[in-house]
Formats: structure tokens, C-alpha cells, sequence
């Protein structure tokens, strides 16, 4: 009898412990099912259109913690939502049949729950950051969701996903200016267009693994639609146009030398993203892909951050 309060105290314990280890254990795979660390490729994005936006200033700390949640759970919700969206599809494609979701190894209910909760996550951030952020964040919501279901139906979907992810810095903006529709807030739309063609533009390198698989199972994509040649022109198209965009930002600002030199080096980066992919050698996507547009991201806001606070 005096060992059984001291016994159900470290069954209690053991019990908690195990509830701990299991949520740990979950948020842990979902993190990897939406592949959170790839954050890093938008994340910087948003932080130019705060920057640009406050010019030679800082934002509030607050505003900087609140664009910061918001960017990570805008993000985690539109990953969130494509891998249950997709999760049929990915199961049948070799590519992507070892993801958590279409393996089986998380659970449909783990990957809603850490979907909607980044959707409240998301909200919150929205509210705090203002009533323009707020009044767009449905619009936005349609695009972190909606883009999945564009293979679908077009193979534009590359420029929509592009757009989604351009929706960050000018979200940045709107909360730190508090408008987006004025002669002023001419920036955070080239920011969009910049964005826009940079990530529509490797997604098109990306999207010429799958040449064989969308075409069998009707899904869109330029590669599928007008095959791998072309859709890689296409990339370096799209790309360019990125740097035209990113000369008319530097021009229309103005911003002094160390973003120009950012800007080559960002030019030198795409050269090389477009060197590492041929039409009959995609073994090099990986790195193209993932390695060098994170650089890319991480190398402008660099010379944006130096160039607004050097002469």
C-alpha cells in the first residue's frame, strides 16, 4: 500500500513523457513532410519588401517577428495543403512515392492538423500586422491553396506558383506601409514580378523530372505540354526577364553600388543553375534547384540590406 502512490506517480510521469514524445515526434515529421528548412528560398524575399518599404530604416521589432511568422506559416499552409492535395499523385510517381504522406509514414490527420493550425498561426500574424495585411489575406489563401489543383488544368501553373510565392514581399510591404495601390508602392509590384518569373522559372527546371508521368496521367506543365528543350529556354527566358526586372528595381528606387554587385553575382548564380541542366541530363536538378536559388535568395537581400545603408 505506501508503494502504490509512488508507483502511479511513474506510471503519470511515464504516460507523460510518452504524450510529449509523440507530439514531438509528429510536428517533427511534418516539418520534414513540408520540408520546412526550404523556407529559406521566400523568406528573404519577404524581408526586401520590408526593407525596400521602410527604405533607410528598420521596420518595428514587432513587425519584423509578426512578417517573419507569417512568411513561415504562409508557406507551411501551402505545403501543407499540396502534399494532401497531391498525396494520390505522389504516391503513384516514383519521384515522389517516399514522401511522409504518400508513404504512409504520416498519418492524413497529422498533416491537417499542422496545415490548420498553420492557418490560424497565419491569421493571427495577419491581424497583428494590420488591416491591409488582414483584408488580403483571404485573396492570398486562395493562391497558397488554389496553386496545387493548376497542374490540373494548365500548364501555366510554373507562373501561378511563381505569383503565390511573390505575394510574400508584398505582403511585407503592405504591413509596413500600409498600402499597396499608390504611385509609392511602385516597388513592392516589381518585387512581385521579380519573384514571380525567378521561382516560375526554376520550377520549370524542376517540373522537367516528371516529363514522362504528368503526360501519362494528364497532368500540366510546359515540359509535358511542349517537352524538356523547350521548357528549359523557357527558364532561361523567365530568367531574364528577372534581371530585367531587378535593373528597373535598382533604377526606380534608386540604391547605391552594392546591390548592382549583388545583382551580378546573382546573374553569375542563374548562369550556373542553367549550366548544371541539358535536355538529356537532368541528374544535376537537385542541386540547381535547391543549392543555388538558396543562394540566390540569401545574396539579395545581402546587397538590398548593404545598399540601403551604404552611400
Amino acid at each position: 500500500m505506501t508503494n502504490y502512490p509512488t508507483e502511479q506517480h511513474h506510471t503519470t510521469l511515464a504516460h507523460l513523457e510518452g504524450v510529449v514524445q509523440t507530439f514531438v515526434r509528429r510536428i517533427r515529421v511534418f516539418l520534414a513532410l513540408i520540408k520546412f528548412e526550404h523556407t529559406i528560398f521566400a523568406l528573404p524575399f519577404a524581408y526586401l519588401g520590408m526593407l525596400l518599404a521602410t527604405r533607410q530604416g528598420w521596420p518595428t521589432w514587432p513587425q519584423f517577428l509578426w512578417i517573419t511568422v507569417a512568411m513561415a506559416s504562409a508557406r507551411t499552409v501551402a505545403m501543407g495543403a499540396n502534399r494532401i492535395i497531391d498525396h494520390t499523385i505522389d504516391a503513384m510517381n516514383p519521384r515522389t512515392a517516399g514522401r511522409p504522406l504518400a508513404s504512409g509514414r504520416v498519418r492524413p490527420t497529422t498533416a491537417w492538423v499542422g496545415t490548420a493550425v498553420s492557418m490560424f498561426v497565419l491569421t493571427l500574424a495577419a491581424w497583428r500586422l494590420g488591416t491591409l495585411p488582414l483584408i488580403l489575406l483571404p485573396g492570398a489563401v486562395v493562391f497558397l491553396i488554389g496553386y496545387s489543383y493548376t497542374k490540373r488544368i494548365t500548364w501555366l501553373s510554373h507562373l501561378v506558383l511563381g505569383f503565390t510565392d511573390g505575394l510574400a514581399p508584398m505582403g511585407a510591404w503592405a504591413a509596413v506601409r500600409g498600402s499597396l495601390f499608390t504611385r509609392a508602392d511602385g516597388p513592392a509590384w516589381l518585387l512581385l514580378g521579380i519573384v514571380t518569373t525567378w521561382i516560375g522559372g526554376f520550377d520549370l527546371i524542376y517540373a522537367c523530372q516528371d516529363v514522362d508521368f504528368d503526360r501519362e496521367h494528364g497532368l500540366h506543365s510546359v515540359p509535358a505540354r511542349f517537352g524538356v528543350r523547350t521548357a528549359l529556354w523557357s527558364s532561361i527566358l523567365s530568367h531574364v526577364v528577372t534581371l530585367a526586372l531587378l535593373t528597373w528595381l535598382g533604377v526606380s528606387i534608386p540604391v547605391s553600388w552594392p546591390y548592382w554587385v549583388g545583382m551580378i553575382v546573382v546573374g553569375v548564380l542563374l548562369a550556373y543553375e542553367h549550366s548544371l541542366v541539358k535536355p538529356h541530363d537532368l541528374s544535376r536538378i537537385n542541386v540547381a534547384f535547391f543549392n543555388v536559388n538558396g543562394y540566390i535568395s540569401v545574396t539579395l537581400f545581402i546587397a538590398v540590406l548593404a545598399a540601403l545603408h551604404v552611400p
